[in-house]
């Protein structure tokens, strides 16, 4: 087939606030020999737009300076080294950016195909949270069956999935959130307990809900402002996993309890890592979470849609917070 030379995209005029978000004409990239190239039907919004848009989270080298992290569409061109996929399959993808557009060039190991039973939107929900929440919970975490596991931001993107997951996986889950509709929606979820952090005290709730015991795995997206609190709430051999810094990225903690209870604090994140690392996680992505999308299971949680060119609007909702799950354009 024939492509156009040119696309429309949403590019950052300059670091600023969502307005700074504003429609363009690009090229249509052209896909390397272990690349391809997907015509967008819908991309994911994450937090790590909102803070490229705000100059915080540049680009890593090599990458489109256009935000959006995720993608579903179908590949229109395949570079000459790809073998597992051709031009008209229905694909989701996770990129290091270049989301914002009608075409969008993805390293071919990191596709997957769209699972059954989801449409493009629900695929372009998929990617970046998925990847995030297995090589956090499951790989960094070592989260196992019969575990407790404690998700903070439970309503967002990345916590409606670890939610899921975690039961998916045998896990108990508690969670937090700030206001009642939220912590009902993860309790619809699976989730067994979903603690209000603006009514009450998350460290006490946890020790009440798991007998005193704490629980074995955080999943945590604020950093500095919980780190102490996040370390009363573990388990022997507990673990926390740091994954955002909403809260600050330099904070106290009491190490006492570290060496006591032999406990493991790591983190990790997601957009510079090697291609080959993203490959392996979208391999076991495929092998034991896409079965449970395809029988849903577990779901995509999505909020609201907004036409490519509303970006901006997206933009604002998130950092409003005033969505639960995620937020996705249509292209």
């Amino acid at each position: 087939m024939s492509l156009p030379a040119t696309m429309h995209v949403i590019e950052i005029a300059t670091p600023g606030g969502p307005e700074v978000l504003r429609p363009a004409e690009r090229p249509v990239p052209v896909p390397g020999p272990a690349e391809v190239l997907i015509r967008v039907a819908a991309a994911g919004v994450n937090r790590p737009d909102v803070m490229q848009r705000q100059g915080k989270y540049p680009p890593p080298k090599g990458a489109s300076d256009l935000p959006g992290l995720e993608v579903a569409g179908t590949i229109v061109a395949a570079g000459s080294d790809v073998a597992r996929w051709k031009a008209g399959d229905a694909v989701c993808a996770l990129v290091a950016g270049g989301g914002y557009a009608e075409y969008c060039v993805a390293p071919a190991v990191q596709c997957l195909p769209v699972p059954a039973g989801l449409d493009p939107v629900a695929a372009a929900a998929v990617p970046e949270t998925f990847f995030t929440v297995w090589t956090n919970v499951f790989e960094r975490g070592r989260l196992a069956t019969g575990e407790w596991l404690l998700v903070h931001g439970g309503s967002s993107g990345i916590g409606t999935t670890a939610i899921q997951l975690g039961r998916a996986f045998g896990a108990r889950v508690l969670a937090t959130a700030g206001t009642a509709e939220k912590c009902a929606a993860c309790e619809q979820l699976g989730a067994d307990g979903a603690i209000n952090y603006r009514e009450a005290d998350f460290v006490a709730a946890v020790r009440d809900r798991t007998g005193g015991r704490g629980v074995d795995v955080v999943l945590d997206m604020i950093g500095a402002a919980y780190l102490d609190r996040n370390v009363e709430c573990l388990a022997l051999h507990g673990r926390l996993v740091v994954i955002g810094l909403l809260g600050g990225a330099k904070g106290m903690v009491n190490l006492v309890p570290v060496l006591q209870r032999r406990l493991t604090i790591t983190g990790s994140t997601l957009r510079a890592r090697p291609v080959e690392e993203k490959a392996a996680l979208a391999r076991a992505l495929e092998q034991h979470v896409w079965p449970l999308l395809a029988a849903g299971t577990v779901r995509p949680v999505i909020d609201r849609t907004f036409p490519l060119a509303e970006a901006a609007a997206a933009h604002r909702l998130m950092e409003q917070s005033g969505h639960i799950g995620k937020l996705v354009l249509r292209v």
